[in-house]
């Protein structure tokens, strides 16, 4: 597990939650975290909306300014590498597609001095409708890179449809993923699968997760 994690992908393919996840995970092993919320396109799926959660769990978050009020405004007002020099790991959420790794791009030359302790992963979701081949799938990492000026050093595999999530439906997934990884040229780090789905699964390099960002219709 690198210091800073950086989260990317297409719009809807999961970042956020994923997001919450990986942060979770690394505070129940005893270890300090700052959730870095750089998702300045989407207001309605981000991190922000999970302070109250990140609060009970003893996780700090760093968010745009005016976020999580009636006016969306990019305004990006910290100063991301004091934050890297800290004791604390870094998971950043990045915006959706090279539009929201523009943020990113605004701290990669800070981040250089970081590089060894930076892992980029680009989640991946096959059901997605402009993502739906590897290379529609790579033609899109590449615009984040681009728009970042960060290369990307693993993909994960967060193929799902909701609630509608099966085991089949991950296991349909594997060769797609493999496939892009090996195309990319980067590793293909973990499958996600929904909790309640994991244990009957056998996928090896699996990641079970809680789901957290939700559609409107299904929050309490």
């Amino acid at each position: 597990m690198k210091k800073i994690t950086i989260v990317t992908g297409h719009y809807g393919a999961g970042k956020t939650n994923l997001s919450v996840n990986i942060a979770i995970n690394i505070k129940n092993q005893g270890k300090s975290v700052c959730v870095v919320d750089l998702d300045i396109v989407n207001p309605y799926f981000r991190t922000a909306d999970f302070k109250d959660l990140f609060d009970e769990n003893d996780i700090k978050i760093v968010m745009p300014e005016y976020a999580n009020s009636n006016l969306d405004i990019p305004a990006l007002s910290f100063d991301l590498e004091q934050l890297a020099m800290s004791d604390d790991y870094i998971v950043i959420d990045v915006g959706g597609d090279d539009a929201g790794a523009v943020a990113l791009g605004r701290y990669a030359k800070a981040l250089e001095k970081f590089q060894e302790d930076i892992e980029m992963i680009y989640v991946i979701n096959s059901y997605r409708y402009l993502t739906k081949t590897p290379d529609e799938t790579l033609e899109l990492m590449y615009e984040i890179e681009s728009a970042s000026r960060m290369k990307h050093t693993a993909i994960v595999n967060n193929s799902n449809l909701g609630n509608e999530t099966t085991l089949e439906t991950i296991e349909d997934s594997l060769e797609f993923a493999s496939e892009t990884a090996l195309k990319a040229g980067i590793p293909l780090m973990y499958s996600t699968c929904p909790e309640e789905v994991a244990e009957f699964c056998e996928i090896e390099d699996l990641m079970p997760i809680k789901i957290y960002v939700k559609p409107f219709w299904e929050r309490n």
